[in-house]
């Protein structure tokens, strides 16, 4: 059964996608990441410059297929035709379909109002199905 995760609290949610995905990359995981055309634009052009140091390898998923194919991170993902079932990052406002092909679905919720109650519908869904959920309260341990 996919493990599902709600990571959340996050006052600088880009800045953690940063560190999350960077985490993820070291580690060997591959990303799928699902959200709005707009965020990805962001966090591609955060992914560049969060850090002097670092560079996390990835790729929009409109890109050439060969690229995708080889980036641990792909960033616009139809979750339903995902590259990979290794790890779905959801930033949509919904359950994407096709989520339970992942092995882990990591969602990432914002200090916002509306990011808060979006997150609470996605909650209700994987818990009315019988997922158990892994909280992790950033506002408890830091951002880190």
């Amino acid at each position: 059964m996919t493990e599902i995760a709600f990571h959340f609290n996050l006052p600088d949610k880009t800045a953690y996608l940063c560190r999350l995905l960077r985490k993820a990359v070291a580690h060997g995981a591959r990303v799928a990441v699902s959200g709005d055309q707009l965020l990805m634009t962001e966090l591609d052009k955060a992914l560049w410059s969060f850090s002097a140091t670092d560079f996390v390898p990835h790729c929009l998923a409109s890109s050439d297929s060969a690229i995708v194919n080889a980036s641990p991170v792909v960033l616009g993902v139809d979750a339903s035709a995902a590259p990979h079932h290794d790890v779905l990052l959801n930033l949509a406002e919904d359950v994407p379909a096709g989520f339970e092909r992942f092995n882990r679905v990591i969602e990432v919720v914002g200090d916002g109002v509306q990011d808060r109650s979006m997150s609470r519908r996605r909650w209700k869904h994987y818990e009315d199905r019988g997922y158990s959920i892994v909280r992790h309260d950033l506002a408890r341990k830091g951002a880190d």
